[in-house]
């Protein structure tokens, strides 16, 4: 296959004729109910994927695609999700409560990602669909070598021992004076970009180095405030060291020269622990318990391991191996809101100029995986109040079916006000509790941790939020000198500047998939006699992006978007109904758009995307990343298609990015916390919250526009929580607190004519 028709998942690269096709594996197995198209694969389908793969390659079988293969290494088997246009009519029925034995299903499909290792240890990479049930291969692909698979978790586990065995590293060592008992710690990562975009690259590594604190030795110790001046690169083929790269340790007064830095390269550093029992000082002891409890239990459903009915929405939860936790088929009240809502990329880039950090570059969802690196989240811990998690299943590299157990955790949480009225005449006052619904997952990529959560609330809103904890990362700098490219946090640690560019994929089915995407501004009337004579009036422009494209934020014009349906109108005020968001206005990219690091994430060069819809398109960044040398099959590709976009099946593209200049209290680890100098925007009564300082939290809403006739938590129950005391008091009772009234009740209904009157004065606050 030529390297210029490598395109996204979608095309079939070889079709497999039916002589190919009657492997048909008989059961004695009970028949049992047939999963949900969109339900994570099992256990046995896993194995049936991998079963299907062994036979059409290896050289035993008799299919025309076999091969002289000594084995096969699986990456990836996972769900393929169904074409739309099979599963929409699933759906259709599922919702209208029509389904049965006769409805029609698509395809149980998985798609498999492996090597193909011959006896020469030469690994060619293919990928496959296969049909589960049927037991066939659908379709087959030889990838060309120019891309790479993302790293494997077996790639990950072996650099750092063979690194540790190489002569090669070992002499450079050698050239550093450490302490005896030094214990080397190895972070492995991507290789980076590769320079030369029409060359085959061979696959690398590279790993960043640090030790231990010599005065512990402690396992957990924060290796990162004792970081080395190498950098060893591996040829995965060969599974040798090809080279040691030296890093440059100067300070601002060195440029980019190298070699500044002492032999006694960890004498000026020092400890900076983060583990209870290594923190200097010690933890605080003035902090009381404060309990989450849900006496009745939580107001949420879940269906086979994966429907979720909460307050009016009803949603499917998934995982995958690239972008973690995914919603499907998201409704609210009866009516289809998004067919699917996902993180799609997250890049870092790195701002040192200094060689070889040209190449410190992550994508961490496309080189690695974000489901890969999931943590599995622990009660009490990570998600507090009534938990229910969800497990991921997954493959090692034999092909064998793993359960990563509790990846994803969702939970109900008191987010203040939902709205709030006061009758100023009458004093009364009526007020709701805004309770959410989080749908989380914590990655942990060495040693930054992430934290995404899709949040729904109980008018209709939608808030998908990043967090970004962990420890920041480092690398040496020469003693007393500071640095232009980042800031010494630590005596001989210098946490670089850089960047996280994420993007938010979003499917939208506003009542249908036939939706347009309008870029809505604010402008002031002229100021002339005849329009504006006062000089205080503004209207609303209105453009519809009808052709595919990217475009940018723009608060100094109100820019939000909105995603509506054209074909349906809002009986109230005649507009189309929809959704609306406002883009976070900040920093993109700041590499130059010449460089690799920018070439390799077109993406990150506007704020907002659209384009059209088609099967397999769900990544950002495009199918492959790891050392990729531009961005392939990506947005910017989808987009320079030109399609028409306006009243079509659309997806819409939202890149925001964290430009993260570091400063000592993100030392030793970041807290992912809204800080005092986040700006919070609040435009249309929608809320984008920007945390231009250090990287913590970002959060982006989606909400309704017209889309229903009236608040739609209108109906959201008014009642005060009766767990709620008064400091130093055992009751909540409202006399006690100080210049409190209560108002006159008598002249309304509160409840049943048998309650009390001093339940009547509890309720008459909030009702």
């Amino acid at each position: 296959m030529r390297a210029d028709s490598v395109r996204p998942r979608s095309p079939v690269t070889h079709a497999l004729s039916s002589s190919d096709k009657l492997n048909i594996r008989l059961s004695t197995q009970p028949p049992r109910a047939p999963p949900h198209p969109l339900e994570q694969l099992s256990i046995e389908e896993i194995h049936a994927a991998r079963g299907i793969v062994q036979n059409a390659r290896l050289a035993s079988s008799s299919t025309s695609s076999a091969l002289p293969a000594v084995s096969i290494i699986y990456r990836n088997i996972t769900l393929e999700e169904p074409a739309k246009a099979l599963l929409v009519p699933f759906l259709k029925a599922e919702h209208a409560g029509t389904l049965n034995a006769r409805t029609e299903r698509p395809p149980r499909l998985a798609r498999v990602l492996y090597d193909v290792v011959g006896e020469d240890k030469s690994m060619d990479l293919w990928e496959s669909v296969v049909n589960v049930v049927a037991g066939t291969e659908v379709s087959y692909e030889v990838v060309d070598k120019r891309f790479h698979f993302p790293l494997s978790a077996d790639e990950i586990e072996l650099f750092p021992q063979l690194t540790m065995a190489s002569p090669l590293f070992k002499e450079a060592l050698a050239e550093l004076t450490l302490p005896k008992n030094v214990h080397i710690v190895i972070d492995p990562w991507m290789y980076g970009g590769w320079e030369n975009a029409n060359e085959i690259s061979p696959r690398y590594m590279q790993g960043l180095v640090y030790a231990r604190d010599p005065e512990t030795n402690n396992p957990d110790s924060n290796h990162y405030a004792f970081p080395l001046p190498l950098i060893p690169v591996m040829d995965m083929k060969t599974q040798q060291i090809i080279r040691v790269d030296r890093l440059a340790t100067g300070g601002t007064e060195d440029g980019l020269k190298g070699g500044t830095g002492p032999k006694d390269a960890l004498a000026h550093c020092r400890a900076a622990e983060y583990i209870p029992e290594l923190v200097d000082g010690g933890l605080r002891q003035d902090l009381k318990p404060l309990n989450i409890s849900q006496p009745f239990g939580p107001s949420f459903t879940v269906t086979n391991n994966s429907l979720v009915e909460w307050q009016k929405w009803r949603f499917r939860v998934g995982f995958n191996n690239r972008e973690g936790a995914v919603i499907h088929d998201l409704w609210y009240d009866g009516r289809s809101v998004l067919y699917r809502l996902s993180f799609s990329e997250m890049a870092v880039p790195y701002g040192d100029p200094r060689p070889p950090y040209h190449r410190k570059q992550a994508f961490d969802f496309g080189d690695g995986g974000a489901g890969r690196a999931a943590n599995n989240l622990e009660l009490g811990c990570d998600c507090l109040g009534l938990i229910k998690y969800f497990d991921a299943v997954m493959n090692d590299s034999a092909g064998n079916g793993i359960i990563s157990k509790n990846v994803v955790c969702m939970h109900e949480e008191d987010d203040g006000i939902l709205w709030k009225h006061t009758n100023y005449r009458t004093g009364r006052a009526v007020v709701t509790r805004n309770r959410k619904l989080v749908v989380q997952f914590i990655i942990t990529l060495a040693n930054y941790e992430y934290i995404f959560a899709f949040n729904f609330d109980q008018a209709g809103g939608i808030m998908v939020e990043t967090r970004a904890t962990g420890i920041v990362s480092t690398v040496p700098i020469d003693p007393g000198k500071t640095s232009s490219w980042g800031n010494v946090v630590s005596p001989g640690v210098l946490a670089q500047n850089h960047q996280h560019i994420f993007n938010l994929r979003i499917d939208p089915a506003i009542d249908g998939h036939r939706n347009t995407l309008i870029q809505e501004e604010s402008h002031p009337i002229p100021f002339t006699p005849e329009l504006n004579p006062y000089g205080h009036g503004y209207e609303v422009h209105q453009v519809v992006l009808d052709t595919s494209c990217g475009v940018n934020a723009a608060p100094e014009k109100g820019r939000l978007f909105k995603i509506v349906n054209p074909n349906i109108k809002n009986p109230i005020s005649g507009r189309p109904v929809g959704y609306k968001f406002v883009p976070s206005p900040t920093q993109l990219t700041l590499a130059h758009p010449d460089s690799i690091m920018a070439k390799r994430m077109g993406y990150a060069s506007h704020h907002v995307w659209v384009t059209k819809y088609r099967d397999g398109e769900l990544w950002a960044s495009g199918r492959f990343t790891n050392q990729s040398s531009v961005e392939f099959g990506g947005l910017k590709d989808m987009a320079d298609r030109k399609d028409t976009v306006e009243n079509e099946d659309i997806v819409v593209w939202h890149s925001f990015g964290l430009t993260h200049n570091p400063r000592i209290e993100d030392w030793p680890v970041m807290y992912a916390a809204l800080s005092l100098n986040t700006v919070t925007f609040r435009l249309r009564d929608l809320l984008t919250t920007l945390a231009f300082r250090p990287v913590e939290t970002h959060q982006i809403h989606l909400k309704p526009s017209d889309f229903f006739t009236r608040n739609p938590a209108i109906d959201v129950p008014s009642s005060r929580n009766m767990t709620s005391k008064l400091h130093n008091s055992e009751t909540p009772s409202p006399q006690r607190v100080k210049g409190y009234a209560a108002p006159d009740v008598e002249h309304r209904k509160i409840g049943k004519a048998d309650e009390r009157n001093g339940q009547q004065q509890i309720r008459a606050c909030c009702m």
